[in-house]
């Protein structure tokens, strides 16, 4: 029986049968996390022999670079062609940076800030007002990076193929204050959602009021498919070449969840005006990245082939984990009518929606009893989730064994929490 049709005795009774179970979780001591999307070690063992033997001594890249040393602040040749191939651009339209697609990112917002983008009239900071658009349940850090820095968010809906472009084109169009947007376009965090081809090509087409205005495309599951059944997205860059808007899209991605999360390596991809526009101001900022990481995952992966073939390794490792999350969902909470998740196909999160007023209770509960998830409301900017409803589940880390305690005592904590909220009416 749905949880809506029954009478309140009913409803009491369930609450009483659920406290027994829960009561016997919290006797176990767990200690278990589905908060953030990290790998698991048998993730990170994939590779190590990037760290053992992929340089032997040789620190000279093809084009006889010394990468032990100074220089190229832009990337090495070897470095550039990976991303290139992943990525679809071209070698005068990428900066190879650190271990860190977030510090890129990060530092972006900075500079814009302080010293404005190509074509702004002056530094952001200049302006009374910046705004940034943020598609949500989306990314918890891009909203953090707005919030430390003042810059104002405005909540806009998704849709099954993305975020809701109408609102998106009026906004964009009517206000001269809005400067970026964030996007996570592929597998997104935590939906799982790929952009259409339609809203790619509607994104290209903005027409913003703020000469200055930029997307900040944050491509980073392009390779993180969980199937064969790989999603498709348009290259925005091409696009917003074709739109005549070459100058509007900044692009970041990184290796983190294909090598290392503490040693990968991070890109930005852009107009080759604006990477020269970033590469004069980047000149103040840093010499040169590590350029024997670089050269490393260069020989350890060697073409995108290879990136690809130690993506189907991760995917292997992962899937199942998915797989267990969604099967007890579908068995435990689908019957109830109480509660409604997405079911990706790559990327690394769940998103899941409970009943109205109860995200923030479903994670009490389960901090309570030794399983951690992600803040409710984090999805949402300032953390204000306005219906207090999404989660965001993370199956990676945990063993399949861990996973099956966690995700029981999740379902149980959302059964309780839904059951208490009926039981207010």
């Amino acid at each position: 029986m749905q949880y809506t049709e029954m009478t309140k005795e009913q409803l009491q009774q369930e609450r009483t049968a659920l406290m027994e179970k829960y009561d016997a979780f919290k006797a176990k001591g767990l200690n278990l996390t589905m908060a953030r999307g990290v790998p698991a070690p048998e993730q990170l063992d994939l590779s190590i022999n990037m760290l053992l033997h992929c340089l032997d001594g040789d620190t000279r890249s093809k084009s006889g670079i010394d990468c032990r040393s100074y220089g190229v602040l832009d990337g090495i040749p070897e470095a550039k062609e990976l991303f290139m191939e992943m990525l679809g651009v071209g070698a005068d339209e990428v900066i190879v940076g650190g271990n860190s697609s977030l510090q890129m990112m990060y530092d972006t917002i900075i500079r814009a800030l302080q010293l404005g983008v190509l074509g702004s009239e002056k530094p952001w900071c200049k302006y009374d007002k910046v705004k940034f658009l943020c598609p949500a349940p989306g990314y918890d850090r891009h909203f953090a990076m707005c919030e430390e820095f003042g810059i104002e968010m405005i909540t806009i809906e998704y849709k099954e193929d993305g975020p809701d472009m109408d609102e998106v084109e009026r906004l964009v169009s009517s206000d001269e204050t809005i400067k970026g947007i964030w996007c996570v376009p592929m597998y997104s965090n935590p939906t799982g959602i790929t952009y259409s081809d339609e809203v790619v090509r509607r994104f290209a087409n903005l027409k913003p009021a703020a000469k200055d205005f930029r997307i900040f495309w944050d491509n980073a599951y392009c390779v993180h498919h969980l199937t064969d059944e790989h999603t498709h997205l348009l290259n925005i860059i091409d696009e917003c070449k074709k739109a005549g808007n070459p100058n509007m899209v900044f692009e970041f991605s990184s290796t983190s969840k294909i090598s290392f999360p503490g040693g990968g390596l991070a890109v930005i991809c852009a107009s080759k005006e604006n990477i020269d526009f970033i590469k004069k101001q980047m000149a103040i900022q840093i010499i040169g990245y590590d350029k024997l990481n670089q050269l490393r995952h260069a020989k350890y992966f060697k073409n995108f082939e290879g990136i690809a073939e130690h993506m189907r390794h991760h995917a292997a490792i992962i899937r199942p984990k998915f797989e267990v999350v969604l099967y007890k969902l579908e068995q435990e909470l689908e019957p109830l009518g109480i509660a409604s998740w997405t079911k990706p196909k790559g990327g690394y999160f769940i998103s899941f929606d409970g009943m109205d007023g109860t995200a923030k209770r479903i994670v009490a509960l389960a901090k309570e009893a030794g399983v951690t998830m992600t803040a409710a409301g984090a999805t949402y900017p300032y953390g204000k989730d306005p219906r207090d409803s999404n989660i965001r589940i993370a199956p990676t880390y945990p063993s399949v064994s861990e996973l099956l305690q966690a995700i029981d005592l999740f379902c149980i904590c959302v059964r309780l929490a839904s059951v208490e909220k009926l039981l207010e009416k």
